[in-house]
């Protein structure tokens, strides 16, 4: 770096000293060369170090190499619960949602400090012509012959070149710094997608779960209203209490509650879907389908490491750090010496027609050499902002990773418990069929009261709602770790038909709704 900067204090003493035009621009020629060989000041970035796992501790292997790595990532990772209207939701919300395009054009604006900061590296040129007419006194004074002075014309024609040379790596860490910050952006908006992706489809199951539970409310809201009138008959006959009563009613109440409740909760969900489609709430409408089978498709044995390392929030961090450790040597730059090449020409004279003659030209040429002395310590007190700066991202960077590693983990551990849960949801609904069909047997037999065939119907409704609930929840897990992955696992090309994708527990055949009871009219 030393002999570096003697070189260019040479070749700049050459330039200026020199009477000759050839060594004048022999020097130039020789500053430029040599600036454009001169190092950076400031730290070369190096990727922070960060402790990544061998494996998942809730049963994933993490395979750190693969021979096609790309082979394994799907960026149509939706396509996989094989659903077509969910496929048309999210792939509207990819063209029109509004944070979606907002994250984009932030992205056309880094790369437009891209170029920005590139273009310092070249000269600028300016031109300009400029006319005027002057008399009278200057000042209120009297010409010497004591007449006022004679008006004029001057007109001139002028172009200026100047260059400061980037000695020291300034502007080039500056474009360093920008293009970080652009791929930051990139990720960004990469994760805006995913983000929005995920959201729809979120929002679709819980949509489809709510079409299933105001079904299933409405089945029970029918069923308690049958029982309150039998106990409100019973108790006119003297067979049942006022508290039956009450207690009857209750139930019926809660229950209409309930339906309110979970029917708010889809109408909001339509909207939300309308919002993340770009389309206004009124005009979309998706048709309610209480026998939805929702689809967890199997998490496989081994996930690649890269899965994790596209993740958005990763991939930002990293990229800032990156243009952290940039800002150093922007700032390191301002301890040096600015080097700027001037260069003016043109022509000028009191009239139009002998403008563009020889006697009429004028011109400059000379660098500008310029040094701050004095500061009071603001270039110190920037360096050291800048290298706190670089900390404080890696610190963010290292915990962005963790944070990684810790959602993926909790997604893997909410599915496994989820399905645990519906398998064990499933034989209890299971166990109530089989109570269902005994107590009708028996009804019909009239062994039975309708009341009680009722109560067992009841019975049943709870049990396969707690089923499908559970296994909406796990649809909705599983879409939480595709988004935690930073995307999905299936291969993009595969076929949806061939895609390993099975219900949400064992027991989604056995989910089909009895045959309702006999009437007891």
């Amino acid at each position: 770096m030393k002999s570096d900067s003697r070189t260019l204090w040479l070749a700049y003493e050459k330039a200026t000293h020199s009477r000759s035009r050839r060594a004048v621009k022999g020097g130039v020629a020789l500053v430029v060369a040599t600036s454009l060989a001169a190092c950076m000041v400031g730290p070369d970035y190096r990727k922070p170090e960060v402790q990544v796992p061998q494996g998942f501790k809730e049963g994933v292997d993490w395979q750190r190499a693969e021979a096609n790595p790309q082979a394994a990532i799907s960026s149509t990772w939706w396509r996989m619960y094989g659903d077509d209207k969910l496929n048309g939701l999210v792939e509207q919300a990819l063209q029109a949602n509004q944070s979606i395009a907002a994250a984009e054009a932030a992205y056309r604006v880094a790369l437009a400090t891209v170029e920005e900061n590139r273009a310092g590296l070249f000269p600028v040129v300016k031109a300009g012509v400029a006319g005027a007419r002057s008399g009278g006194n200057i000042g209120g004074l009297e010409a010497s012959s004591g007449s006022s002075a004679a008006a004029g014309n001057s007109v001139a024609v002028t172009g200026t070149v100047s260059w400061e040379l980037d000695l020291w790596g300034q502007i080039r860490r500056q474009i360093e710094q920008a293009k970080a910050n652009a791929q930051s952006s990139d990720a960004q908006r990469a994760g805006e997608r995913i983000s929005i992706a995920a959201s729809v489809a979120s929002d679709y199951f819980q949509l489809r779960q709510a079409d299933f539970d105001i079904h299933a409310l409405k089945e029970q809201q029918d069923i308690d209203s049958r029982i309150l009138a039998m106990t409100q008959t019973g108790f006119a006959e003297g067979e049942a209490s006022n508290d039956d009563v009450l207690n009857a009613q209750q139930t019926l109440e809660i229950v209409i509650a309930d339906l309110q409740a979970t029917e708010t909760t889809r109408e909001q969900d339509e909207h939300a879907i309308a919002v993340l489609t770009g389309t206004p709430p009124e005009s979309l409408t998706i048709a309610p389908d209480p026998d939805y089978p929702f689809i967890s498709p199997a998490v496989p044995p081994a996930l690649p490491s890269q899965l994790l390392e596209r993740r958005y929030d990763v991939v930002s961090a990293e990229r800032t750090a990156a243009a952290a450790n940039a800002g150093i040597g922007v700032a390191e730059a301002a301890f040096y010496p600015s080097l700027t090449l001037s260069a003016e020409g043109g022509f000028a004279h009191n009239t139009l027609a002998h403008l563009f003659t020889v006697p009429s030209r004028f011109w400059t040429l000379g660098p500008d050499l310029a040094e701050t002395i004095f500061d009071a310590g603001a270039r110190t007190a920037a360096v050291h902002g800048a290298r706190a700066t670089y900390d404080e991202d890696v610190a963010n960077y290292r915990n962005t990773v963790l944070t990684a590693f810790q959602s993926v983990e909790d997604s893997l551990s909410s599915m496994n418990h989820l399905r645990a849960q519906a398998s064990a949801f499933a034989k209890v609904y299971d166990s109530n069929s089989r109570l269902f069909a005994s107590e009708q047997a028996q009804f019909n037999a009239g062994a039975a009261s309708q009341q009680s065939l009722l109560t067992q119907r009841l019975t049943l409704i709870q049990a396969e709602q707690s089923l499908r609930d559970t296994q909406a929840l796990l649809a909705e897990s599983n879409v939480q770790l595709v988004k935690n992955l930073g995307g999905g696992w299936q291969r993009d090309d595969a076929e949806v038909a061939s895609v390993p994708a099975a219900a949400s527990s064992p027991a989604s055949e056995a989910a089909v709704r009895p045959a309702p009871e006999r009437s007891a009219d």
